[in-house]
């Protein structure tokens, strides 16, 4: 089998994470999604599901089903087909309205936590699995559990690794544990070192090194620390939850699971001390008072807590019922805010000159739902997860500031405007054109995850402005906004409280730790078809904006037909061509031509152009289709028809099934061109498949002679092969009967040969 490569690590069991709000501190495609709802011909279009919304869980009630699935999860690994040294460890449980159950799994080896091994299991109300979503596909399997590398050894690469991003640290946190390192490729015995201490900019440091443990090979690296009635600097007068002991009361919420906030006093570890007053009063507006901060992000994280509950049935950031805690005051001039797994807990800066505490609802937000992520997908801080985790944070407190509705910070699509940390008047990122901050990416590029993911986020920012409010130039809430595509076509919104739910349930239900932006599409439109139905207005405009920043193909509400090119012919000779198109309403599409050369005609009930062309020039063809609603679309194009000698084109659209690792496949055009081939033959080959780098492609002629097009490569994981290949076929006759010949040549995926043309 081939290694699946995933390039980020995972982090589980006693892995801690911190997440900051602020960064420290090619070549370009479209990502391709797995999975395409739209396909040739008609479209299927689902209903939509009120019920696939999550259920509001009580504690006691997600409590419940955890301890459901520990009971069977011996019996969900055998039915999976684990490996009888492979455990599942259950990590949450998220139950749909209607009664689907969505359980996340870690897994370990011999005992041993898996890193890269996490999986997502969809059962009915009845408890038979549906689909389960794996980060890796790879078998768990290692010869030996046996290191051959001291954990000395690994450590002191780790603190060597640690030193060079600022830390002082001469020693681990932790002794090296030894892990499975599964998440890129083949699973291999490895050492996960912590090293703490403090980044240069005063960020606590928590840098997680992956060591071969045969080899000392460093296989990975990544930041654990992720770094975004109360009188408030930045929100008012506002009500927040407290305690009254005695004669005094204390920033503690009992009513969303005890949060507390404490004053650091501009210390560096440790809790400092809980806020106490004599009086039920906090803060005074300004900085000129401590007190003022707590209240801030005692507020910020009691909006987060509400949103959480009330829109998503989420009862605290693990769905326990727990409260995190806040610190304020951390350090001097510190500015940044970051939240950390192993305290439970959000930590707040004073900002350039302790003038501007980073305690802003939509930091608080940020920093609160790293909590979330970690708890659900828990996306890896690295690469293009890296940026998904970062940009989640800012979709998700950008959802909390629009629905608390506080009138002192109202709703915007910009991260940390309030606390104007550039100080002039500049947000810390803009979702609609996230390019406008100097340095976030607007849409993805092949090069997005060799970025920091603070600007990496952009893209997935970029998706939530487009899906929530659409495209172009508006002005919401006293803002304006112009909000461009990657490619050029405009995007009609689904409001940002859709949004939201779509991105909420992909996270929770559906990503795992090592999710690209490829896979954030599939996993927000699986959400959008089980929230709205496939093939939905909802539905495909949230495509429509994944298009709209390079990732995936546009989906039309409607009907779409797929423009074939200009086409050259031969006078006399017979042609073919498939035209293509998809509709969101059911039923049969009603195909027309017009302009079509003398001699050629379109049939209406599949779209085939056939015929012999009597005269030669150019013509202007627009094929309409027409869908069982009444709806059109059209697409033109010229068509060309040359004497003998001239260029021509053939083409054969019949999909041909693709084995997995099985035995080659052949799909034929017959040529009827006289004369040699071309020195520049033109070869358009059109393939869906999960895993690319599975297929070996070959053309060949009528004579035997063959061409390789395109070779297999084990770690091209990419989806598809939609490409344009040019051969040198002069030495071959072009008459007779071509074909192109695909194999998979690796286990694990299949896929279809759609169609496939040559161009003389």
């Amino acid at each position: 089998m081939r290694p699946t490569p995933h390039r980020r690590a995972v982090a589980t069991g006693a892995l801690v994470a911190v997440t900051a709000v602020l960064a420290v501190g090619a070549q370009t495609g479209a990502a391709t999604a797995k999975s395409e709802q739209a396909t040739a011909g008609r479209k299927v279009v689902a209903k939509a599901d009120p019920g696939a919304l999550p259920a509001k869980l009580t504690p006691s009630q997600r409590a419940e089903l955890m301890r459901e699935a520990n009971a069977t999860k011996a019996q969900t690994a055998r039915t999976l087909g684990l490996g009888a040294k492979e455990q599942l460890v259950v990590k949450d449980v998220v139950k749909d309205a209607n009664g689907t159950s969505h359980t996340r799994y870690e897994r370990t080896y011999e005992g041993l936590p898996v890193l890269g091994g996490d999986l997502v299991v969809d059962a009915t109300k009845g408890g038979a699995v549906k689909t389960v979503a794996k980060a890796t596909k790879a078998r768990m399997a290692v010869a030996t559990t046996t290191p051959g590398l001291a954990a000395s050894a690994a450590e002191k690469a780790a603190v060597k690794a640690a030193n060079a991003q600022g830390s002082k640290a001469t020693k681990a946190d932790l002794a090296p544990r030894k892990v499975i390192w599964a998440a890129s490729g083949t699973p291999v015995l490895a050492y996960e070192t912590v090293v703490g201490g403090l980044q240069e900019d005063g960020t606590p440091n928590q840098l997680h090194v992956i060591t071969d443990a045969k080899t000392g090979k460093k296989l990975f690296e990544y930041q654990g620390i992720k770094t975004g009635t109360g009188n408030t600097q930045y929100s008012g007068k506002v009500t927040i939850g407290t305690t009254q002991s005695g004669s005094s009361y204390t920033l503690d919420d009992g009513t969303r699971g005890g949060h507390k906030t404490y004053n650091l006093n501009h210390g560096s570890s440790g809790t400092g001390s809980l806020y106490t007053n004599s009086t039920d009063v906090w803060g005074n507006g300004s900085n000129s008072d401590p007190a003022t901060a707590g209240a801030d992000a005692h507020y910020g994280a009691q909006l987060t807590w509400d949103y959480y509950k009330n829109v998503h049935g989420r009862s605290g950031i693990r769905g326990d019922g727990q409260g995190a805690y806040s610190r304020v005051h951390y350090g001097n001039s510190y500015v940044n805010a970051f939240w950390d797994d192993s305290c439970f807990c959000m930590t707040y800066g004073d900002g350039s000159g302790n003038a501007k505490p980073l305690t802003a609802i939509d930091v608080a937000a940020h920093e609160m739902t790293h909590g979330v992520t970690s708890a659900t997908a828990n996306l890896t801080y690295s690469g293009e997860s890296g940026g998904l985790n970062e940009a989640t944070s800012d979709i998700m407190a950008t959802a909390v500031k629009w629905w608390a509705g506080n009138p002192s910070d109202s709703g915007d699509y910009m991260i940390g405007k309030k606390i104007d940390i550039n100080g002039n008047g500049t947000p810390l990122r803009y979702l609609d054109k996230p390019s406008k901050d100097g340095r976030s990416k607007d849409a993805w590029y092949s090069g997005l995850g060799g970025i920091d993911v603070h600007y990496s986020s952009g893209p997935a920012n970029h998706w939530f402005y487009l899906a929530s409010e659409g495209s172009g130039p508006k002005d919401i809430n006293g803002v304006h906004y112009d909000s461009p595509t990657a490619d050029g076509l405009p995007v009609t919104g689904i409001g940002r409280d859709n949004a939201a739910k779509i991105w909420y349930k992909a996270l929770s239900e559906r990503m795992q730790s090592n999710t690209d932006y490829a896979g954030a599409r599939d996993a927000t439109l699986w959400a959008a078809g089980e929230l709205f139905g496939v093939g939905s207005e909802t539905y495909n405009n949230a495509a429509n904006a994944w298009a709209a920043i390079s990732v995936g193909s546009r989906v039309s509400s409607g009907v779409t037909v797929t423009s074939p090119g200009d086409q050259t012919s031969i006078v006399n000779t017979a042609v073919q061509l498939q035209v293509k198109a998809t509709s969101s309403t059911a039923g049969s599409l009603a195909y027309s031509a017009s302009g079509l050369p003398a001699g050629l005609s379109i049939s209406s009930s599949t779209g085939l152009i056939s015929g012999t062309p009597t005269a030669t020039g150019t013509s202007s063809v627009t094929v309409t289709a027409k869908d069982s609603g009444g709806k059109t679309g059209t697409a033109s194009f010229k068509w060309t028809v040359n004497t003998t000698g001239g260029g021509s084109v053939f083409e054969n659209t019949t999909p041909v099934a693709i084995p997995d690792a099985g035995p080659a496949v052949t799909s034929p055009i017959v040529v009827t061109r006289s004369g040699n081939g071309s020195s520049a033959l033109k070869v358009d080959v059109n393939i869906t498949h999960t895993y690319r780098g599975d297929l070996r492609i070959d053309l060949l002629a009528p004579d035997g002679k063959s061409w390789r097009l395109k070779d297999s490569d084990s770690w091209d994981s990419a989806a598809d092969v939609k490409e344009t290949y040019t051969v040198d076929t002069s030495g071959s006759s072009a008459t007779g009967t071509w074909k192109l010949q695909v194999q998979d040549v690796y286990a694990g995926d299949s896929g279809t040969l759609n169609s496939w043309k040559l161009s003389f």
